[in-house]
Parts: structure tokens; sequence; C-alpha cells
């Protein structure tokens, strides 16, 4: 996806943590009445678990951008396996994690606003659903949490998506590349300067289509699922009320898997209309003026149209086999990473005080 990502790669990044849904359970103030320490330790555990996770599958992340983008008449990656070899014979190990340290720029921000933003959101949504007639002992439900999960994901792609359109480019650019974007900031001007600030923006609104099922449902199922498994307590797998930190593994795998292979297609359709008038495209994106069909799109269906029409309905779901892999140890690091380093900041805390 939404890729990335998404994540979303991102998106996403992504869980409300068992001690809010508790607070949720008992009784939810109005979020701007968080108190700024709260804020700061969801912040950093939310940008830890984001660095965190995506530089344990980095190599995977690069494959699946690869696969979306490279043209169809001049192929140079044919599967996961091929594909990680060639990349690491012709580039070296430093080829695998190219567009590694500004995603990780990118992410860190990305998930920190984008776990905090959940945690804000589920509880406004349940105090504002809370008010209804009715409703005063409510708890938070899937479908909640989905529009919870969506509103965290569309603030966090928006804030960050001109971060996310350079990381995209600096990961296919070659060594062959005519001009070589030398980092995050070099990018974003030089995009700027070339193509003017809307280009900063490419690929957005499939973004927000897209995230919308992808970050929701990541939190929608994973929050589900431990609710689930937490009231019903099947095969042993909960101890006074506390899920292993293998369970909450496979909690995250699941949403993870449930989220992408959902909005994949728009995270194809995004990560094309990224490259756009980037006149020195990397030769992975151009083949090297073998290309048979523009690149040029004028939007998103177009870009929908002109990719199904050129190269097959199954061109929607390029790169999915490396995303599908990375996406579960992706995911599932994030959840627990995030809630370990909110846990220890706990600990810290106290012992401080």
């Amino acid at each position: 996806m939404t890729s990335e990502d998404v994540v979303g790669k991102t998106t996403l990044t992504i869980a409300n943590m068992a001690e809010e849904a508790k607070i949720a359970s008992e009784g939810v103030k109005a979020p701007s009445r968080q108190t700024l320490l709260g804020i700061c330790k969801s912040l950093v555990a939310g940008g830890v678990a984001g660095g965190v996770s995506r530089t344990a599958v980095a190599p995977l992340e690069r494959l699946k951008i690869l696969l979306q983008v490279q043209n169809p008449h001049a192929i140079k990656y044919n599967g996961t396996i091929q594909g990680l070899k060639y990349i690491w014979r012709t580039e070296g190990f430093r080829g695998l994690f190219k567009g590694n340290g500004t995603n990780c720029a990118r992410i860190v921000p990305n998930s920190a606003v984008k776990f905090f933003s959940y945690e804000e959101a589920s509880k406004g949504i349940l105090w504002l659903y809370r008010q209804q007639p009715g409703n005063e002992d409510a708890e938070l439900t899937p479908l909640l949490r989905l529009g919870a999960g969506a509103c965290a994901g569309i603030i966090a792609m928006s804030a960050t998506y001109p971060m996310d359109l350079a990381r995209g480019r600096i990961t296919v650019q070659t060594d062959k590349s005519s001009t070589q974007y030398r980092g995050m900031v070099h990018a974003l001007t030089t995009v700027l300067r070339e193509e003017g600030p809307r280009a900063l923006y490419k690929g957005w609104l499939p973004s927000v289509i897209g995230v919308i099922p992808y970050v929701g449902l990541n939190f929608a199922v994973y929050e589900s699922l431990k609710d689930y498994l937490v009231k019903s307590r099947p095969f042993g797998l909960v101890e006074d009320k506390e899920l292993s930190v293998t369970t909450k593994l496979a909690c995250g795998a699941i949403a993870g898997t449930a989220g992408q292979t959902v909005a994949y297609p728009l995270d194809v359709i995004r990560r094309r209309m990224q490259m756009v008038g980037w006149k020195h495209a990397a030769s992975v994106v151009t083949g090297e003026g073998k290309s048979k069909s523009t690149l040029e799109y004028t939007g998103m269906i177009d870009a929908f149209r002109k990719t199904v029409r050129y190269e097959g309905v199954g061109a929607l779901y390029k790169g999915l086999v490396p995303n599908s892999v990375k996406v579960v140890p992706s995911i599932a690091i994030a959840f627990v990473t995030y809630e370990v380093v909110k846990d220890v900041l706990k600990v810290e805390m106290r012992i401080s005080d």
C-alpha cells in the first residue's frame, strides 16, 4: 500500500496499547488533556518502532519498489530471490540498503505521528460516541478502531508525503543514473526547483485512498485479535490478561497481511505516479529508452488504465511477493517494539520519580 510500504510503508506503522484500551474502557477524557509527558512517550516509542522495523526489512522494501516501477520491456528483476541476488551482484551489500537512511528519516516521524494520532483519534472517537444516548458505557469496536486507524494513517501520510516521494526516487536510482540525488534534502530541493511544489505530492490521492483500508485494517484487526484472545483465552495463549510477545507478533503479522493485500494496487499506482516528471529517472524506470508505453499519467484513473492496458491486471500486484515476505516481520516488529519501548519509558519515568 499503500507501502508501503504501507506503508504504509509506513503507512503504517501502529498499535493502541493494552494500557490505552483499559483507559478507554474505564472512561475517556477529551484528547486535548493528554499530558506532555504522555505525548513524548508515544512519539518516541512510535519513532523507534518505525526505524527498527524498516531497517530490518530494507532489502525487501527496496526490491518491492524496483519491481513496482521497472519497465516491462527492460526486465532486470524477475522475482524475490533473483532480484536480491542481482542487486547484490551489481551494487554490493550497500545496494540492498539504498534509500534506507532516507526511509528511516521519513518513517520515524511518520510512525511517531501515526501511533500518537491513532491513540488520540481512538480516544476522541470513543469520547464522541459515548455522548450519544445509550452509549455511555460503550467500548471501542472494530469499526471505531478502523476509523481511528484511517484517521491516523491519513494524518501521518500527508505530513510526511514529500519525504516518501524523495525516498522512492532515491531507492530506484542506480549508479548509471545521469543525475544522482545525494540525500533527502537534495532530492526535495531538486524536485521543488525542477518540477514545482505540486510535484512533491504526486501520487498523494491513491495514497490517501489506500491508507484507509491499509492502516485502518492494521489497527482494527490487531486490536480485535488482542481483545478476542484476552477474553476467550484459547489454547492457553493468555496468562493474567497479558499476551506473550510471540502472540503479539502473530497478531501483528495477520493484521499487516490483511491490510497490505487489500491496498496493494493503490501502492503500485502511487509509486509509479511519483516517478512521473523525473527527467533524470534511473534506467530501471525508463528502460534505457526501450519503453513502448508512456510514463506520463494525467491522474490516478489514467495511471490505472495505462498500467492495466500495457501490462495487464497482474501489474497492479508487482512486488507483492517481497512485500508479503517483508510486511509480516515489519508490522509485527513495529507493534512489539512500540509496546516494549513504551514499557521501558514507563519504568524509567517511575524510577526518576
